[in-house]
C-alpha cells in the first residue's frame, strides 16, 4: 500500500504536476494548475492542459468515472450524433430536459438507470455546451462515487445513519434551538441554493431574487437563469433600494458572509430590514464564514453552505445543506414549499465520507483562523502587496457585529500584487502550495480566482471590483511560520 502524500509539507504544485488530483484520491475535487499559464489554458481548452486533467471540480469538470459511465450509456441508449449525462434522479432528468429544450428547442430522452434512481438524459451532441450549464449551475449531476457503483451495476444504502449525523452535527452548530430536521442535506452546495430557489418560485411564480454583494459564480448564475432573473448589487450601495423592491415581488434577498472572492460583510441590520420591508426571506450563505465563526442563524430565515469546503476539509467529497431558521415567520411556508419538492439525492457512500470528514471541524476551522490572521497580518503591510482582502480588514465592524466569541476570520482571503501584471503570475508559478478550485481544504490551495471563474467576463468581473490578477488564497493546517516563508519566498520571485 503507497504512503498517502502529506500535502502540508509537500504540496501539489510543480509545473510537472498539470492536472494530478488534489488530493491524491480517485474522487478528488480539485486538480493542480500548477502556472498561470495553465489556468489561462484550462479556460482557453487548450489541448496540452485539458488532457492532463485526471480531476477536476466536480460541476466544472466531468470525472473521468462519470465520464466512462456516460459513454457505455451513450452506447447503450443514445442514437446517432447523441450524448448522455447521468443525473441524480428523474426529477433531476426532467428539469435538465426542460432547461435544454428552453435554451435550444431541443428535445431530450430519459431512461432510469435501474439502480437508485438515478437516470441517463439522451440529448442531441451539439447541445453539449447548454447540458454542461445545467451540470454546472444545479449540481445536479451524479458523483464520481456514484458512477463507480453504476459502472459496476452496484446500488448502495442511504446511509442514513451517516446523513442523520451530518443533520445532527449541523444543527448543534446552530444553537439548541435548531433541531435535527431543520437541517436539508444535497449532493453539492449548489443544488441547495438551486433548490431552494425553485422552492421561492413555487410560492412566488412572477417574482425577482436580490442578489447583495458580488457574489460566488453559480449562486448568481442561478439567480439570473431561472425563473424571473434577479435583481443585482454587486456593491451594496444600491440608491432607493426600498422603491426598487418596491417595484418588484421579491423572491427573496441573497447574500454571503462574507463574500467569494472579496471578504466583504454585508449590512446585515440593513438586509434584514429591508427582507422584512419586501416581505421576503433573507437567505445567507455561510460557506465562508462557516457557522464555527458567525451566528447567523437569528438572522437569516435559511441558511445555504457548501459541506465540499471547510465541513469535509479533505477535498474529496462533495456535499452541501440548507438550515431553516424554526423561528423565522417565514419557516411554515419554506418548509411546505421545501416538503413539496425536496429529493434526498445526498449518494449514501458520500455521506459517510463526508461524516467522518467532519468529526473534528470545529478544531480544524479553529487553526486555519489562527493561521489565516497570521499570514493576512504578514501580508497587509508587504511593500509588494497591493491588496488583502481579508474580514479583518474589510468591512471589520459588520464581520465582527455577526462574530462568535473567541471565533476568527475564518481561512479565506484574497491577494492583489503591485505591478500585477507582471508579479501576479511570477508569484503564483513561484508559491510552494496546492494550487487548483476549491477552498476550506485541511491543506493551503491557492488559485487565480477571477481567471477561472469570470474568464469569459473579465472587464465585467473588473467593473464589479474584482481584478482579473486576484489570487484567492485558503489557508490549510500549515504552522502559520511555514506559510509565511513560502509566501516571502514566492514575493522575492517577483524581483
Amino acid at each position: 500500500m503507497r504512503d498517502v502524500r502529506d500535502l502540508l509539507t509537500n504540496p501539489i504544485c510543480s509545473a510537472d504536476e498539470l492536472g494530478r488530483p488534489i488530493p491524491e484520491s480517485p474522487y478528488a475535487v480539485s486538480t493542480c494548475l500548477p502556472t498561470w499559464a495553465d489556468a489561462v489554458g484550462y479556460e482557453e481548452r487548450e489541448p496540452h492542459v485539458i488532457n492532463a486533467l485526471a480531476a477536476g471540480y466536480p460541476r466544472f469538470v466531468y470525472h473521468p468515472t462519470c465520464q466512462e459511465l456516460f459513454d457505455r450509456c451513450t452506447k447503450q441508449h443514445a442514437g446517432l450524433g447523441q450524448d448522455t449525462l447521468v443525473l441524480v434522479s428523474r426529477g433531476a432528468a426532467e428539469r435538465f430536459a426542460r432547461y435544454l429544450g428552453d435554451r435550444s428547442g431541443a428535445v431530450c430522452s430519459a431512461y432510469d438507470l435501474g439502480l437508485g434512481g438515478e437516470h441517463v438524459v439522451c440529448f442531441d451532441r451539439e447541445h453539449a455546451s447548454i447540458a454542461k450549464e445545467y451540470w454546472q449551475h444545479t449540481g445536479e449531476g451524479i458523483s464520481a462515487r456514484q458512477a463507480d457503483c453504476a459502472l459496476r451495476d452496484e446500488s448502495s444504502n442511504s446511509a442514513e445513519q451517516a446523513k442523520q449525523a451530518i443533520r445532527r452535527r449541523l444543527a448543534a452548530c446552530h444553537g439548541e434551538h435548531v433541531a435535527d430536521e431543520d437541517v436539508l442535506l444535497f449532493p453539492t452546495g449548489m443544488t441547495a441554493i438551486y433548490t431552494l430557489h425553485r422552492a421561492l418560485l413555487s410560492i412566488r411564480p412572477a417574482g425577482r431574487a436580490a442578489q447583495f454583494g458580488f457574489p460566488y459564480v453559480d449562486t448568481l448564475k442561478v439567480l439570473q437563469k431561472f425563473g424571473g432573473g434577479a435583481l443585482f448589487y454587486p456593491n451594496d450601495d444600491a440608491t432607493d433600494l426600498r422603491s426598487t423592491l418596491d417595484a418588484n415581488e421579491i423572491l427573496g434577498l441573497f447574500t454571503e458572509l462574507p463574500s467569494n472572492p472579496l471578504l466583504l460583510s454585508p449590512d446585515m441590520a440593513k438586509l434584514r430590514d429591508l427582507a422584512d420591508h419586501a416581505d421576503a426571506p433573507l437567505v445567507i450563505d455561510d460557506t465562508i464564514a462557516t457557522c464555527v465563526n458567525a451566528n447567523l442563524i437569528d438572522v437569516a430565515d435559511v441558511l445555504c453552505t457548501s459541506l465540499t469546503k471547510a465541513f469535509s476539509g479533505v477535498g474529496d467529497v462533495a456535499g452541501g445543506a440548507l438550515i431553516l431558521n424554526p423561528k423565522s415567520p417565514w419557516a411554515d411556508r419554506l418548509r411546505a414549499a421545501l416538503g413539496s419538492i425536496y429529493e434526498d439525492t445526498l449518494f449514501g457512500p458520500d455521506a459517510v465520507v463526508l461524516e467522518a470528514n467532519s468529526h473534528d471541524f470545529a478544531r480544524r476551522v479553529s487553526k486555519m483562523n489562527d493561521s489565516a490572521e497570521r499570514l493576512a497580518d504578514h501580508l497587509v503591510t508587504h511593500p509588494k502587496i497591493a491588496n488583502v482582502h481579508y474580514p479583518k480588514y474589510r468591512t471589520p465592524d459588520r464581520y465582527n457585529a455577526l462574530k462568535r466569541d473567541s471565533a476568527g476570520f475564518g481561512g479565506l482571503m484574497s491577494i492583489e500584487l503591485r505591478n500585477p501584471e507582471t508579479c501576479a503570475p511570477v508569484f503564483y508559478d513561484a508559491l510552494r502550495c496546492c494550487k487548483g478550485p476549491n477552498l476550506g481544504t485541511n491543506y493551503t490551495l491557492v488559485c487565480p480566482y477571477t481567471i477561472l471563474a469570470h474568464y469569459d467576463e473579465l472587464a465585467w468581473a473588473e467593473s464589479c471590483g474584482v481584478s482579473r490578477w486576484l489570487i484567492r488564497v485558503s489557508v490549510g493546517l500549515e504552522p502559520p511560520e511555514e506559510l509565511i516563508t513560502r509566501f516571502d519566498e514566492a514575493l522575492d520571485a517577483c524581483d
